[in-house]
């Protein structure tokens, strides 16, 4: 399927791009519609400090939209760390929460984007964060109410950038996934995105 990368310097392009037959639109959350990886990827180094390394903020980049458990898993794997990614995981969800989620704020034409067209098209936020987080993060940004469809981590067999959040979230709308344009910020949701036959815009970041 076709996509657009758009940069948020370019914000009146976005509901140009959106217009189409689309009967839903699916946002990713985390540095889509909410400005909040600064603040991930300081859960993520604090953690990878309290097993002894320092952690290359790109491998968050670059795995934007994985499970948290995945992502933990694969610094394990490259830095040949010894921890449980499980817990690794955990501990990052932990700190997190505790102390980082405050600092959310959101991308503004992206949640704006949202709230103009939630009631005309279907509404669905589809994450590699857990529900807790996420919801958390929603509520922050004043928008909970509008997501009629949320899916998260651990709520599919597999998470981005295989289809399945997003088909999953299709179905839970009742809607076919080639009516569904997803909006993201990392290279594995606009994989799940193209895997689930979606249309794509890619909120770059900057």
């Amino acid at each position: 399927m076709s996509g657009t990368s758009l940069s948020p310097d370019k914000q009146a392009m976005l509901t140009r791009l959106s217009n189409g037959n689309f009967d839903a639109f699916l946002y990713d959350c985390d540095g889509t519609l909410a400005d909040n990886m600064g603040a991930h990827k300081a859960s993520y180094r604090a953690v990878a400090n309290m097993y002894g390394f320092e952690l290359d903020d790109a491998i968050i980049d670059e795995l934007a939209g994985w499970p948290i458990i995945q992502v933990a898993d694969e610094i394990r794997k490259r830095y040949h760390a010894n921890f449980d990614p499980v817990v690794f995981a955990q501990q990052k969800n932990i700190l997190y929460e505790s102390s980082f989620i405050t600092e959310t704020k959101p991308i503004e034409f992206v949640v704006a984007h949202l709230k103009a067209h939630a009631g005309k098209v279907r509404i669905g936020v589809v994450s590699g964060g857990t529900r807790a987080s996420v919801s958390k993060t929603l509520r922050l940004l004043g928008i909970s109410q509008l997501v009629e469809v949320l899916v998260c981590a651990g709520e599919t067999p597999n998470g981005k950038p295989f289809p399945d959040p997003f088909l999953l979230a299709a179905k839970q709308l009742s809607v076919d996934p080639t009516k569904c344009l997803v909006f993201e910020d990392g290279v594995p949701g606009v994989k799940a995105a193209e895997a689930a036959g979606m249309q794509w815009i890619r909120i770059d970041h900057l």
